[in-house]
């Protein structure tokens, strides 16, 4: 009995012992065949690369889950080799590559943030808003095509036609007043002269006169007293921001377009500075522009829910003066629809041609006089063909200085500073040379602009994409000069083919438009002021949808 039942255990061990090298057998061969498996993929991929197939590939030190097992998927993009996500498994223990390995230059690929290319292509006869309001176009402006002055003039043109601007949620009576201000401005009578002003230097100058005759006739703006200073009703009356200011100052105290009853008003003044916004609540540390652009976020909440009017168009009849650098950033980002007349109004950025308003920056050194100085030689006693002098800040400026600085060409004199004992200031060098440059600096203007007028010099303006003060009205053709930035090393070729009564009619053109860029202690008619105020009109009247 007793040997029976060991007969028996022996059997059932001797099975166990099978069972267990089976086992184990089997074990040996799954974990052999999926380190192949490795092998192999690994090599493939090698081999897809060698094949110009770009890998991203995610190293994995935690248990895989379903989602790195999904399949890899080829995504061809146009002009650039296909791409390939692949998620591997676990390397069983295995070394990680090296740091200096295909995976980690692959890994800087993947983590490189990859945008979108926006739509540059322009119909000239037909409007496409949403193609011209997309936010890619605003935000990227480096690979945006450099427009010729005649090309933005046929964009203008094109814009007035037609508007993107909502139709107001309820109709006024001011909107009554409006439509028929455009209707007798679009049907104007043809005027060939004037005591006062200079025909040639207007794009339609009987346009221009009936339009400038309704706004003193009709405009009505309302300011609104929410905002506390100093960023809101404060002016800053000199530097080169001053422009803002003086606009602010004059249209605070004007008595002839204010108006207190804010239904009566054809358009809304939002007062605020953008150089004291910058000044007062911009951290150089920290560097956030948000904080500034929430300021005026809360400062529009404010008004729309304390009045109906911005409600009513989106903020279309509103309007502000901004001259800071970064003023643009602030009206995309927490002003709407409304208009916005800024000092460095560039083709490809948030600016709206044909709604939006350019101005001149305007240094004022004297603010108790800012006329102090104005005035040049005639253009027959100038002696210096062109001439420049600031900082090389920006792409332009130094590469303006790369061809013609260090005294190179004595007709062509450009300068980082004056040379000291030069005999001449920096005012008699504008007063004595025949064409002032104007390149731009770190935006697409510069104060330069408006000291050719001051000393009523002819402006050569380089600075791509670069929309002229108050071009909706003004030729800039028949008072400037414009030579791309690529043109830079012909400079001089360009100015000496230019005819010496060509050139004399340029600098006419220059001395007769010059009232349009100069500030008054009172505000005269046409001046920088009123210009700012009718250009802001004229486009609001053409814009207007009933």
């Amino acid at each position: 009995m007793i040997q029976e039942h060991l007969r028996h255990r022996r059997r059932l061990f001797q099975w166990g012992i099978r069972a267990h090298v089976l086992s184990m057998f089997l074990l040996a061969v799954v974990f052999c065949g999926f380190q192949i498996y490795n092998l192999f993929s690994e090599k493939e991929l090698m081999y897809q690369h060698e094949k110009g197939i770009l890998l991203n590939i995610s190293w994995h030190s935690a248990i895989p889950t379903a989602e790195d097992y999904i399949l890899p998927v080829l995504l061809p993009d146009d002009g650039e080799k296909p791409r390939l996500n692949v998620s591997l498994p676990p390397t069983s223990g295995r070394a990680l590559p090296p740091s200096s390995s295909l995976v980690d230059e692959q890994e800087k690929i993947w983590k490189k943030k990859e945008k979108p290319e926006p739509d540059w292509t322009e119909d000239m006869n037909h409007r496409n808003c949403s193609r011209e309001r997309d936010p890619l176009r605003i935000k990227r402006r480096i690979n945006a095509p450099i427009r010729s002055i005649q090309e933005i003039t046929k964009m203008l043109q094109r814009n007035q036609r037609s508007s993107c601007l909502k139709v107001p949620e309820w109709s006024a009576p001011v909107d009554q007043e409006i439509l028929r201000a455009r209707r007798e401005i679009l049907s104007a009578l043809i005027v060939k002269a004037d005591p006062v002003l200079y025909p040639p230097v207007y794009r339609n100058f009987s346009i221009f006169k009936k339009s400038y005759e309704a706004m003193e006739k009709i405009l009505k703006v309302y300011v609104y007293k929410e905002g506390e200073k100093p960023i809101f009703h404060e002016p800053l009356l000199w530097g080169i921001y001053a422009a803002e200011g003086w606009f602010m100052k004059h249209m605070e105290e004007n008595e002839r377009f204010l108006v207190d009853d804010p239904a009566k008003a054809h358009l809304f003044y939002m007062p605020y500075s953008s150089t004291i916004l910058r000044f007062k609540l911009f951290d150089p540390v920290v560097r956030d522009k948000g904080i500034m652009v929430d300021q005026l976020k809360h400062y529009v909440a404010a008004i729309s829910a304390k009045y109906p009017f911005w409600n009513r168009t989106g903020g279309a009849d509103h309007f502000s003066v901004a001259c800071h650098d970064w003023a643009s950033i602030f009206k995309v980002k927490a002003m709407g629809d409304s208009i916005m007349a800024i000092c460095n109004a560039e083709m490809n950025g948030a600016f709206e041609l044909g709604k939006d308003v350019s101005i001149t920056l305007t240094p004022v050194r004297h603010p108790r006089n800012p006329l102090q100085n104005v005035g040049g030689m005639p253009g027959r006693k100038r002696d210096t063909l062109a001439f420049f002098a600031g900082q090389m800040h920006g792409q332009v400026r130094p590469l303006l200085f790369q061809h013609w600085g260090e005294n190179r060409d004595p007709d062509v004199q450009v300068f980082q500073r004056l040379p000291r004992g030069g005999g001449r200031t920096y005012d008699e060098h504008m007063k004595r040379s025949r064409f002032c440059l104007c390149p731009s600096g770190y935006e697409v203007n510069s104060p330069r602009l408006a000291e050719t007028f001051f000393y009523e010099c002819v402006p050569v303006i380089i600075s791509d994409n670069f929309v002229p003060p108050f071009f909706e009205v003004l030729n800039w053709e028949a008072f400037s000069v414009v030579v791309p930035v690529k043109d830079i090393p012909k400079l001089k070729e360009i100015l000496q083919s230019i005819p010496r009564r060509k050139f004399l009619a340029l600098q006419k053109g220059v001395k007769k438009v010059q009232r349009h860029f100069l500030w008054h202690l009172k505000p005269k008619r046409y001046d920088l002021f009123y210009m700012t105020l009718h250009s802001i009109w004229f486009n609001r009247v053409l814009q207007f949808r009933s």
